[in-house]
């Protein structure tokens, strides 16, 4: 199995501190040394597969038909109960642990086939799969390389797929950003956050400085703002969490 790409994207919940994301990049760059390598996320929730799955769709929107994501959100690194995958959607090739980090970008491409990795490198650390398997997996699909895998069917969600309103990322700035999809809510749909009912807003500048409101980010995703406030800090939110649709 080969394949060619315009950039490889790197997504996890490593976080930017520590050697994890330096590693991963120096296990890339051995091998596709030559293709655009992309942080496209290393703060996402930790250990959380829901968040970090509506994350991942919301953000593929970006991807190009050629392109390779490695993705680790991997909780059960190590274990036998996850099988190494590479789920190949709409062109696009996703690569990392077979624990639902792919079910919602697999669920909305119009095509997506999956398949077990079952090629081994000669160090494979229990714990580091990201550098040891993931990545070398994703650099030669990058590069066109092929990589043994078996085709396999595309397995039922272990990650609910639908947008529940929960919160699943929390910026700097404090805004919100939901599992909604904005584009399956009309326009004069309100979010009830505790006992208060928040309007739709395009933007920041159209509310008074101070005031929450909840808009269509550019990720396509509800997303719970205060206009040069924190709507995290106001309304006490953190991922997890609920807001409900009127």
């Amino acid at each position: 199995m080969a394949a060619g790409s315009n950039v490889l994207a790197l997504f996890t919940d490593f976080g930017t501190a520590g050697p994890y994301v330096g590693q991963m990049c120096m296990a890339v760059a051995r091998i596709a040394p030559r293709i655009p390598l992309i942080d496209l996320l290393h703060d996402a929730p930790p250990f959380d597969l829901h968040a970090s799955a509506h994350l991942l769709a919301a953000l593929a929107g970006d991807l190009r038909g050629g392109d390779v994501v490695v993705a680790v959100v991997d909780p059960g690194v190590g274990s036998e109960a996850r099988l190494p995958v590479a789920v190949h959607a709409d062109n696009v090739w996703f690569v990392g642990p077979g624990n639902g980090l792919f079910d919602v970008v697999a669920s909305r491409a119009h095509h997506a086939d999956c398949f077990q990795i079952v090629w081994r490198p000669e160090r494979l650390s229990a714990s580091f799969h990201g550098r040891d398997l993931f990545a070398p997996v994703g650099a030669c699909l990058a590069v066109g390389e092929p990589v043994a895998m078996i085709n396999q069917p595309v397995p039922a969600n272990t990650v609910d797929v639908r947008g529940r309103g929960k919160v699943i990322y929390i910026d700097r700035y404090g805004n919100v950003m939901t599992d909604l999809r904005a584009s399956e809510l009309s326009v004069d749909a309100r979010l009830k956050i505790e006992h208060r009912l928040l309007p739709r807003a395009v933007t920041f500048a159209n509310v008074s400085v101070g005031a929450p409101f909840w808009y269509e980010n550019s990720s396509g995703l509800v997303e719970v703002a205060v206009n040069q406030g924190s709507a995290a800090q106001m309304f006490a939110l953190e991922v997890g969490d609920h807001v409900s649709v009127h």
